[in-house]
Protein backbone atom coordinates (compact mmCIF):
# COMPACT_ATOMS: atom_id res chain seq x y z
CA UNK A 1 0.00 0.00 0.00
CA UNK A 2 1.15 3.29 -1.23
CA UNK A 3 1.80 5.95 2.13
CA UNK A 4 0.49 8.50 0.07
CA UNK A 5 3.76 10.52 -0.95
CA UNK A 6 6.89 10.15 -2.44
CA UNK A 7 10.25 11.39 -2.04
CA UNK A 8 12.80 12.37 -4.12
CA UNK A 9 16.10 14.46 -4.99
CA UNK A 10 14.93 18.25 -5.91
CA UNK A 11 17.09 20.25 -7.93
CA UNK A 12 17.58 23.44 -6.10
CA UNK A 13 16.41 26.32 -9.13
CA UNK A 14 13.55 24.01 -10.54
CA UNK A 15 12.36 23.59 -7.14
CA UNK A 16 12.98 26.17 -5.73
CA UNK A 17 9.34 27.74 -5.40
CA UNK A 18 8.22 24.13 -3.63
CA UNK A 19 11.05 24.28 -1.20
CA UNK A 20 10.38 27.64 -0.83
CA UNK A 21 6.90 27.44 0.01
CA UNK A 22 7.17 24.47 2.71
CA UNK A 23 10.42 26.14 4.87
CA UNK A 24 8.42 29.69 4.83
CA UNK A 25 5.28 27.57 6.03
CA UNK A 26 7.45 25.92 8.60
CA UNK A 27 10.14 27.84 9.55
CA UNK A 28 9.25 31.44 8.95
CA UNK A 29 5.52 31.48 9.61
CA UNK A 30 5.02 28.68 12.19
CA UNK A 31 8.43 28.67 14.04
CA UNK A 32 8.58 32.62 13.24
CA UNK A 33 12.10 32.54 12.18
CA UNK A 34 13.53 35.17 10.29
CA UNK A 35 13.37 35.43 6.60
CA UNK A 36 16.92 36.59 6.64
CA UNK A 37 17.96 33.46 8.64
CA UNK A 38 16.20 31.12 6.57
CA UNK A 39 17.79 31.84 3.50
CA UNK A 40 21.18 31.83 4.08
CA UNK A 41 22.55 31.42 0.70
CA UNK A 42 23.73 28.28 0.59
CA UNK A 43 20.79 26.33 -0.83
CA UNK A 44 21.98 26.12 -4.27
CA UNK A 45 25.38 23.99 -3.08
CA UNK A 46 23.17 21.51 -1.37
CA UNK A 47 21.39 18.60 -2.10
CA UNK A 48 17.68 18.80 -1.67
CA UNK A 49 14.92 16.10 -0.91
CA UNK A 50 11.64 16.68 -1.27
CA UNK A 51 8.09 15.35 -0.51
CA UNK A 52 5.13 15.18 -2.28
CA UNK A 53 1.52 13.78 -2.23
CA UNK A 54 0.32 12.11 -4.57
CA UNK A 55 -1.34 14.88 -5.99
CA UNK A 56 2.33 16.44 -6.42
CA UNK A 57 1.64 18.70 -4.09
CA UNK A 58 4.92 19.77 -2.08
CA UNK A 59 4.46 18.63 1.75
CA UNK A 60 8.06 18.68 3.49
CA UNK A 61 11.81 19.06 3.04
CA UNK A 62 15.31 18.61 3.90
CA UNK A 63 18.98 19.43 2.53
CA UNK A 64 22.01 17.82 2.79
CA UNK A 65 24.99 20.36 3.08
CA UNK A 66 27.90 19.81 1.28
CA UNK A 67 29.92 19.05 4.63
CA UNK A 68 27.36 16.30 5.58
CA UNK A 69 25.26 18.07 7.64
CA UNK A 70 21.78 17.62 7.88
CA UNK A 71 19.17 20.31 7.81
CA UNK A 72 16.22 22.47 6.90
CA UNK A 73 13.85 19.13 7.76
CA UNK A 74 10.15 20.62 7.12
CA UNK A 75 6.85 19.15 6.76
CA UNK A 76 3.65 20.80 6.77
CA UNK A 77 1.29 20.58 9.73
CA UNK A 78 -1.25 18.44 7.93
CA UNK A 79 1.57 15.80 6.89
CA UNK A 80 2.99 15.18 9.89
CA UNK A 81 2.73 12.01 11.88
CA UNK A 82 2.64 10.08 9.05
CA UNK A 83 5.87 8.93 8.47
CA UNK A 84 7.08 11.82 5.72
CA UNK A 85 9.32 13.20 8.31
CA UNK A 86 11.32 9.65 8.74
CA UNK A 87 11.26 9.19 4.76
CA UNK A 88 12.93 12.69 4.25
CA UNK A 89 15.35 11.94 7.41
CA UNK A 90 16.07 8.44 5.50
CA UNK A 91 16.59 9.50 1.65
CA UNK A 92 19.16 12.03 3.33
CA UNK A 93 20.75 9.74 4.83
CA UNK A 94 21.00 7.26 1.56
CA UNK A 95 22.04 10.26 -0.15
CA UNK A 96 25.18 10.98 2.60
CA UNK A 97 26.32 7.44 2.36
CA UNK A 98 26.18 7.32 -1.48
CA UNK A 99 28.18 10.45 -1.43
CA UNK A 100 30.52 8.79 1.15
CA UNK A 101 30.39 10.71 4.22
CA UNK A 102 31.26 8.89 7.23
CA UNK A 103 28.82 10.72 9.96
CA UNK A 104 25.80 13.01 9.21
CA UNK A 105 25.69 15.55 11.72
CA UNK A 106 22.53 18.15 12.15
CA UNK A 107 21.17 20.78 14.61
CA UNK A 108 18.04 18.98 16.05
CA UNK A 109 15.45 21.25 17.85
CA UNK A 110 15.13 20.00 21.14
CA UNK A 111 11.29 18.45 20.76
CA UNK A 112 12.43 16.32 17.94
CA UNK A 113 15.54 15.10 19.71
CA UNK A 114 13.43 11.36 20.24
CA UNK A 115 12.59 11.69 16.19
CA UNK A 116 16.35 11.76 15.18
CA UNK A 117 17.14 9.43 18.29
CA UNK A 118 14.98 6.64 16.78
CA UNK A 119 16.65 7.08 13.88
CA UNK A 120 20.45 6.33 15.42
CA UNK A 121 21.26 9.65 15.73
CA UNK A 122 23.02 10.15 19.13
CA UNK A 123 23.18 14.14 20.65
CA UNK A 124 26.42 15.56 22.23
CA UNK A 125 27.17 18.94 23.88
CA UNK A 126 25.24 21.70 25.21
CA UNK A 127 21.63 22.58 24.51
CA UNK A 128 22.15 26.35 22.55
CA UNK A 129 20.04 28.46 20.52
CA UNK A 130 19.76 28.90 16.51
CA UNK A 131 16.90 31.60 15.51
CA UNK A 132 15.95 31.67 18.79
CA UNK A 133 14.92 27.86 19.13
CA UNK A 134 16.47 25.48 21.63
CA UNK A 135 18.67 22.87 19.61
CA UNK A 136 21.28 19.90 20.46
CA UNK A 137 23.69 18.86 18.18
CA UNK A 138 23.54 15.28 17.15
CA UNK A 139 25.20 13.00 14.71
CA UNK A 140 25.07 9.16 12.95
CA UNK A 141 27.95 7.45 11.74
CA UNK A 142 27.32 5.96 8.66
CA UNK A 143 30.67 3.85 8.57
CA UNK A 144 32.75 1.28 10.96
Amino acid sequence: MSPGWIVREAAWDADRDALHAIRKSVFVDEQRVPEELEWDGIDVHCRHALACALDGSPIGTGRLLPDGHIGRMAVLTSWRRRGVGSAILTFLIQLARRNGFETVRLHAQTHALGFYARHGFAASGEEFMEAGIPHRMMSLRLRD
